[in-house]
């Protein structure tokens, strides 16, 4: 079984679209959405939800106002400057600042403060057209978004071997952050959508340094490569130096939105275009 990791320095460049256009003309896969802070493979997969599961996140830290004598303690140990007072004069904890290390809690000569995981984060396991779906939806604000990427991917990977599918299909997040690295354990190849300009580049090159990092074979899509024919070169000429190949280069079309609109890739949308050529060239190799 191999897992292939599509993934981009920023947001925008159509990673999420590629991903399912390649999902929509692999065989034997199973894809998994690992941008679960901000999921929307779900969009164009229209899934079929058969197994829901609940995920804990952070903690959440309250103040029984009935038993807390003011002592100050915790305002003391607080190394986030968490608590505070109300017009009341009774402590509470800003849980916009509060990091949920519960120390607090534990420090509390009252027993006055309590903590509670948060449970309206969820995963699931979805039937779509093109096979199941592993993804999840975490509430804004969430933390360990890290840890629920690599919860889904491990279910991900017990369905495949299940099914004895050949390959999982992660749509991972965009930049170099801890959801980044859950994506990238444990994967065999990277493939990097990117797109002509400054800002993609400037974040390309962070994610080629971190791939780098783990020793995984790398390729590269530069998308919408004629909007700015000169960076696209820039682009190009970067990767090829670092050694990661470049398989194709796709052109800004309308089509690709006028697909969305109607909740279809593009290669379901138009199978014969130059781009859905392209998505078949890019599966071919990296299925190899």
């Amino acid at each position: 079984m191999k897992e292939i990791t599509v993934l981009s320095g920023k947001g925008g460049t159509g990673k999420t679209s590629i991903t399912a256009a390649l999902a929509s003309v692999a065989k034997n896969a199973l894809i998994c959405d690992n941008d679960v802070d901000a999921s929307d493979l779900h969009l164009l997969l229209q899934p079929q939800i058969r197994e829901e599961n609940i995920y804990s996140g952070g903690w959440n830290v309250q103040i029984d106002s009935t038993k807390c004598s003011i002592c100050e303690t915790c305002i003391e140990i607080c190394k986030f400057s968490a608590i505070n007072y109300t017009k009341s004069g009774q402590l509470q904890i800003n849980p916009f600042q509060c990091e949920g290390c519960r120390l607090c809690e534990r420090v509390c000569p009252d027993d006055a403060i309590t903590s509670y995981r948060n449970k309206n984060n969820y995963w699931y396991v979805s039937d779509t057209r093109f096979g199941t779906l592993v993804h999840a939806k975490l509430f804004p604000g969430e933390e360990n978004s890290g840890k629920l990427i690599s919860r889904i991917r491990i279910r991900a990977r017990e369905i495949a071997e299940e099914n004895k599918l050949h390959y999982i299909i992660n749509d991972g997040p965009p930049g170099i952050g801890c959801t980044t690295i859950s994506s990238l354990t444990g994967t065999q190849t990277v493939l990097l959508v990117t797109e002509p300009s400054k800002a993609a580049l400037h974040d390309a090159k962070r994610l080629v340094e971190l791939i780098a990092e783990f020793s995984i074979p790398a390729y590269a899509v530069i998308n919408k490569f004629d909007i700015d024919m000169q960076q696209s070169q820039a682009v190009e000429s970067y990767l090829q130096d670092n050694a990661v190949p470049v398989i194709t280069k796709i052109a800004f079309t309308e089509d690709i939105i006028r697909a969305m609109i109607e909740g279809k890739t593009i290669t379901e949308y138009k199978p014969e275009s130059k781009v859905s050529l392209s998505i078949n060239q890019i599966w071919n190799i990296l299925k190899q």
